[in-house]
């Protein structure tokens, strides 16, 4: 609505200035901010949550030679900084700073005032001259090795995102606006949102309440026919007359809950596995509690021969398809190694890795969480015998940090936004406890010292591995922008593995690049030479198709075994020698 001025004309309101006549309103909109953060810190007392952040000391690093390097390197950018703001004093009113040439397209940015208002024009300039300075300080800078240069490079980038001007409520014109419309409800709504995030020690992409596992998500039905200590076994009802006589047996990461493999009915990889006529059997690993303080590697080698050979049993079948989904892929290719060194590798027709690594020195961002420092924290961490799932949500929130934590600080704290009903990131904030000796066995046997790869280096269940005797056809899915397994380290196991052997490039990353249902129609993906001498070679070779991957897998998997067996008996869930101990998706994945 515009004002008329004393002249008769016609002002406008300006957008970053709240009316008078809401002023009363803002009043009682900082009244009951400061009951809200008054009534949270009574709860925090009263529950004793004092000195976590006792552990975050930042008085260690802070002494570190390269840490000090580099905050001298950042003082001279400062100054500079300094120097460029102190030489705008002089310019004349009205100034508008130049637009610099090709500006990348940024959402952080995205508001019309970022480059019609001068101010604000002015304060991204800036922010883009010192976030490019603060980098190139790190790159130039001299006697760091490699590994502590990346180290320094992921930190400095971590510190120019969260330096954004568009974080702060005083310097982001949408968030500003907001407020000013919503006469402060939307800072207010925003707090409300922070409070109660802190109270739950994570960060929230969507309303916690949005979902409810087995109601609006992990619905396809099923039985669990089979449990132990670590994990239950989930069998899903079929919907065809008939079924692949050889069933499938999925191991999802056991660094996450089972369900992102049966979001909703139309995301469902599990569901639209049974549709295509497959016998279809999840494990469902338990959250670490502190009685699985001992649990290590060869507990989860076991429990996945005990799940390959309960579906056999069940089935009466010699062998059965396997699928191993990122961290279980890698944990699948040691069962394979034991198995086949065992000469038992009949047990499984074959393997599918979704994303997965055995070979990690290509791995990525997540080499930088393996040294002394860190496995010294997680040791503080996991001092119940378990690693809290929230620390390692945070790791992987921090490696997309300005799409995973600054972009819903802002929408969630500063624009009070309601949140989305996405169950995608539902299923990503659904954190899940680690066993703290298998946590630190696998960081430094896997991630740091790259064992795996190295013959007879890692025994399991006193079997020495070696990769070169798997010789189980397998079928290998990488994700083209994967920053979880990159490309080049999901391509390793074509080195490493003995058998036949199909490689697929799919588009997006780690959960979308695996999650894209045919009815999507959307993505791509890549199938080339899988006999290429390396990935350069594969990529060249490779021709595009657009949409889901998923139906080439299918056609793989029919290759390997096409018969059929008519559905009754034990093919039904429950009605073999298994009898159903309780409905899909079963009590571990509900477990916190």
């Amino acid at each position: 609505m515009s004002d008329t001025g004393k002249d008769g004309t016609s002002e406008t309101p300006n957008p970053f200035m709240p009316a008078p006549d809401d002023l009363q309103h803002w009043t009682s909109v900082m009244g009951r901010a400061q009951q809200m953060m008054l009534d949270y810190a009574m709860g925090q007392a009263n529950e004793g949550k004092a000195g976590a952040a006792a552990m975050f000391d930042p008085a260690g690093w802070l002494n570190n030679p390269a840490t000090q390097a580099w905050a001298e390197q950042s003082a001279k950018m400062w100054e500079q900084g300094v120097a460029f703001w102190t030489s705008l004093a002089t310019l004349t009113p009205g100034f508008t700073p130049d637009a610099p040439a090709e500006v990348p397209k940024d959402k952080r940015f995205a508001d019309p005032e970022w480059t019609e208002n001068p101010a604000f024009a002015l304060i991204r300039q800036t922010y883009g001259l010192l976030s490019d300075q603060l980098l190139a300080t790190t790159r130039q800078m001299s006697g760091l090795d490699e590994n502590a240069r990346k180290k320094m490079e992921f930190a400095a980038k971590g510190m120019a995102d969260a330096f954004s001007p568009s974080n702060l409520a005083l310097t982001n014109p949408e968030v500003i606006k907001r407020a000013v419309e919503t006469r402060g409800e939307s800072l207010l709504k925003g707090l409300k949102h922070m409070l109660t995030d802190l109270s739950r020690g994570q960060l929230s992409h969507v309303d916690p309440d949005a979902f409810e596992v087995g109601v609006n998500i992990a619905t396809t039905p099923g039985k669990v026919i089979h449990e132990t200590d670590l994990y239950q076994l989930i069998h899903y009802a079929p919907t065809t007359k008939d079924v692949f006589t050889v069933p499938l047996l999925i191991f999802p990461p056991w660094i996450n809950r089972f369900y992102i493999l049966d979001l909703n009915p139309a995301k469902s990889f599990v569901r639209w596995a049974v549709e295509q006529g497959l016998s279809v059997f999840m494990v469902s690993w338990k959250s670490a509690d502190a009685s699985m303080k001992d649990v290590v590697w060869d507990d989860y080698i076991a429990a996945q021969v005990d799940a390959i050979d309960t579906v056999r049993d069940l089935l009466g079948v010699p062998a059965v398809h396997t699928i191993g989904y990122c961290v279980a892929g890698t944990t699948l290719a040691a069962t394979l190694a034991m198995l086949s060194a065992r000469q038992e590798a009949d047990r499984v027709k074959s393997v599918t890795f979704f994303t997965a690594q055995i070979d990690f020195e290509f791995a990525g961002d997540l080499k930088m969480f393996v040294d002394d420092s860190y496995l010294g924290l997680l040791e503080q961490l996991s001092a119940p015998g378990f690693l809290d799932g929230r620390y390692m949500a945070a790791t992987f929130n921090s490696l997309r940090g300005r799409d995973l934590i600054w972009n819903y600080v802002v929408s969630n704290y500063l624009l009070g936004n309601d949140y989305p009903p996405f169950d995608l990131l539902y299923w990503n904030g659904d954190t899940t406890n680690l066993p703290a000796k298998w946590h630190r066995q696998y960081l430094v046997d896997l991630y740091r010292d790259n064992r795996m790869v190295i013959p007879n280096s890692l025994s399991v269940c006193g079997t020495p591995l070696d990769l070169k005797k798997i010789k189980t056809p397998a079928y290998i899915q990488a994700g083209r922008e994967d920053h979880i397994a990159p490309l080049a380290s999901v391509w390793r196991l074509m080195d490493h593995l003995s058998g036949r052997k199909t490689f697929l490039l799919a588009g997006s990353g780690h959960i979308a690049g695996v999650v894209n249902p045919p009815a999507a129609g959307k993505y791509q993906y890549w199938v080339g030479d899988s006999d290429a001498a390396t990935l350069d070679d594969y990529v060249a070779s490779a021709h595009e198709t657009k949409g889901s991957w998923w139906p080439h897998w299918i056609d793989w998997i029919a290759t390997q075994d096409s018969a059929k067996t008519a559905v009754k008996g034990s093919r039904i869930p429950g009605k073999g020698a298994k009898k159903a101990i309780e409905d899909a998706p079963g009590r571990y994945v509900k477990q916190r």
